[in-house]
């Protein structure tokens, strides 16, 4: 994804970021920020800016434009995701819903988009379907599970920084997946409470198994090896997360796992629970799964 954004959709992100002109009496668009507001937010988003005794809104056009004209794509993807950021209108909900409509009307025309994933919105394509984390992140607003929603943020927020956690927290997803399905069943939890265990013991409550009512024989066997394939990849993470995760502890000199890997390990954990969650909805559609 290439971002570049076009002078409207630039004006566009400054009246969102700066509130608007502070003469202006109608009710800002996005959150009005002082002078000095404005430098802090650039600034975290890695771009300086400096107001002086000028005026906001040239200052801020100025600094947009330059980061546009840098081509520094995550800066330009955080300065776009932070001006929607949800923690910004807590309490003002619909004024954010507000904010990434109107973004994404400009947005639109460079080919991007605001994208709702879970609690947080991301920049992505325009029309381009949420990933399997977008869709994994949603299904856990919808089913009340704050545990995997904290251990797939995590996750993706430490996948460049620190791959070891990021591995650590994967695993975590689908253990506490796992857990939740076992205890809202009354189903004892095993012995071995590592991924392994977990996902073996959930596997005969939610029925893992094709029904041959109306499927031939060709698409059951097809069903069962693509369920085999994701009991190895279960195997994989647990045996990752033990031998490249932080979970044990490093000695000294170790090296870290490849970022590739670590992302490898958050999609895989990702497509399992995210299997689990559904099957669990589609076998008990009137029972919330909630975090344990």
């Amino acid at each position: 994804m290439h971002i570049y954004l076009a002078p409207q959709s630039i004006e566009a992100l400054a009246i969102v970021i700066s509130g608007g002109s502070g003469n202006d009496t109608t009710p800002p668009i996005g959150v009005y920020r002082s002078a000095s507001k404005l430098e802090s937010f650039m600034r975290g988003c890695n771009v300086r800016m400096h107001v002086g005794n000028g005026s906001r809104m040239p200052a801020l056009i100025s600094a947009l434009e330059s980061a546009n004209e840098g081509g520094d794509q995550k800066c330009l993807r955080d300065i776009i995701e932070r001006a929607a950021d949800p923690r910004d209108f807590l309490s003002d909900p619909e004024r954010h819903k507000a904010v990434i409509e109107y973004l994404n009307a400009r947005l639109a025309y460079d080919g991007l988009e605001l994208q709702r994933q879970g609690t947080n919105v991301k920049l992505g394509l325009v029309g381009k379907p949420a990933s399997v984390i977008g869709a994994l992140a949603d299904a856990m607003v919808t089913i009340d599970f704050d545990t995997v929603t904290r251990d797939l943020e995590r996750a993706l927020a430490s996948a460049d920084s620190d791959p070891e956690d990021a591995v650590t927290s994967a695993c975590s997803i689908v253990e506490s997946v796992c857990r939740s399905i076992l205890i809202e069943l009354g189903q004892p939890l095993p012995s071995k409470k590592d991924i392994q265990g977990l996902y073996q013991a959930v596997r005969d409550p939610l029925g893992l198994a094709p029904d041959k009512h109306g499927v031939s024989d060709a698409v059951a066997t097809d069903v069962r090896t693509i369920l085999g394939g994701l009991n190895t990849v279960v195997n994989g993470i647990g045996a990752l997360r033990t031998h490249g995760g932080d979970a044990h502890g490093r000695e000294k000199g170790y090296r870290r796992i490849d970022t590739r890997i670590a992302r490898l390990a958050i999609h895989s954990a990702s497509s399992v629970a995210l299997f689990l969650v559904e099957t669990w909805q589609k076998s008990f559609p009137t029972k919330l799964l909630r975090s344990h």
